[in-house]
């Protein structure tokens, strides 16, 4: 099937029915959860041990510019080996870290160069894991049912985000920071054994010549993915929320919940993370259980636009119950965004360049998120928080309105359903 003859009916659920997607789903969420796990344990124990913002900052940072610097070179290498060995490689990167972190503690000799190392390599194993990850959802279930491949995808990696750090939290309080750090390792084995197991390559429904990956092939990529105007929308649609909100939310959320005043901070600033988390959850589940919002280039603008805008009367809501509203709404339409754009980008991409296409696109939409402790945090040390999140929504609005216009300048391509 092409991109341009989307199916008409599709099926609900159509990745959990599928035996060879299904359990990579599962098994995506529990390495998804070890990952926050490793937050939780680390980033508590680096702040009791240095007392560091600098440090604190460097985490946000560490995590996120391997996604900006490495995404089209890994999406090369996705595109010319073998995507489970790929996926392996990265599990056992995160493995190695949690290992890592896991010695340090118990030698006692955690200095702040180590654990900016092990940082560092924790974000390189998350940037390599994601071109990697698309193509073998893609080859797992073929264009049609690929829509519900990567929406089921991003929902079971939010159920990952939101209970991770319940999980991280138990281990800390119930085995210490040491031994819980090694008890999160196996966390990463199910996915990494699964893809023992698996016949699909990443490349089995596509037999497109690969070309070698280097700095000037990733150029040509960005050359060729220029070319595509619907292509470059998503890009930046997906950059757009990344660079004005992104990662942000979480690192601001105590301000919000004291501010609020709905009891003691610490349950309040719960339950709003809980609701953001929920809401990727829900509008995942609602979209497979509809069927209603298809993978188009219209759809991932006005979730993206519907996104821009919750988190915008987020900012400026006097209410606690409305605020919760909101971070669900916002939620909901975060995971549409997101998984719209990777599935419009995923069918438009040539079958030979996937991996690198969709490494631009993880460049721009993870790469960008460390550029929201600028126009959120250090802009709210200047104007307050309040007011930097308001005007980030805003911009985000703005952009996307800019980025909906570009679109659909251009030739209209349905490419999903």
């Amino acid at each position: 099937m092409s991109a341009a003859n989307p199916p008409t009916r599709p099926r609900r659920f159509a990745a959990l029915r599928n035996p060879d997607a299904r359990p990579y789903l599962f098994g995506a969420a529990l390495a998804m959860m070890a990952d926050n796990i490793e937050h939780v344990i680390t980033y508590w124990v680096l702040w009791e041990r240095f007392h560091s913002p600098a440090l604190s900052g460097f985490q946000v940072i560490s995590h996120w510019v391997p996604f900006l610097l490495f995404s089209v070179w890994f999406g090369g290498l996705a595109d010319r080996f073998d995507c489970r060995r790929v996926i392996q490689f990265a599990q056992t990167l995160f493995m190695l870290v949690s290992a890592g972190w896991g010695v340090l503690f118990l030698t006692g000799t955690l200095e702040v160069w180590s654990a900016c190392l092990l940082l560092v390599l924790h974000g390189v194993a998350g940037a390599l894991w994601g071109p990697a990850e698309q193509l073998m959802l893609h080859d797992f279930v073929g264009d049609e049912d690929l829509p519900s491949a990567v929406r089921l995808n991003a929902t079971f990696r939010s159920l990952g985000v939101l209970f991770g750090p319940v999980i991280g939290s138990a281990l800390l309080l119930g085995l210490g920071p040491t031994w819980g750090i090694f008890a999160n390792i196996a966390f990463y084995l199910p996915l990494t054994l699964f893809l023992f197991r698996t016949k699909f390559t990443g490349h089995q429904r596509d037999t497109t010549p690969r070309r070698r990956m280097g700095v000037l092939g990733a150029v040509r990529t960005l050359r060729e993915v220029s070319t595509n105007r619907t292509l470059v929308s998503m890009i930046i649609l997906g950059g757009l929320g990344s660079f004005f909100v992104g990662a942000s939310l979480q690192s601001s959320m105590p301000i919000f919940a004291q501010d609020l005043g709905a009891g003691a901070a610490g349950t309040a600033y719960g339950i709003l993370l809980f609701a953001n988390g929920a809401g990727g959850v829900i509008g995942g589940i609602l979209m497979e259980a509809t069927g209603r919002i298809p993978a188009t280039v219209g759809a991932a603008v006005i979730s993206t636009f519907v996104y821009g805008l919750s988190t915008l009367f987020f900012a400026v809501s006097p209410s606690y119950p409305l605020s919760v509203a909101l971070l669900v709404i916002g939620g909901v339409a975060n995971l549409a965004s997101m998984s719209i754009g990777q599935t419009v980008v995923q069918l438009l991409a040539p079958p030979g360049e996937r991996g690198r296409v969709i490494g631009v696109y993880n460049m721009s939409a993870n790469g960008l998120r460390f550029g929201s402790g600028v126009t959120v945090g250090l802009l709210g040390a200047a104007i307050g928080i309040h007011w930097s999140l308001s005007l980030s929504a805003a911009a985000l609005c703005v952009g996307t309105a800019l980025a909906a216009w570009s679109a659909r300048s251009s030739a209209p391509r349905p490419v999903g359903s």
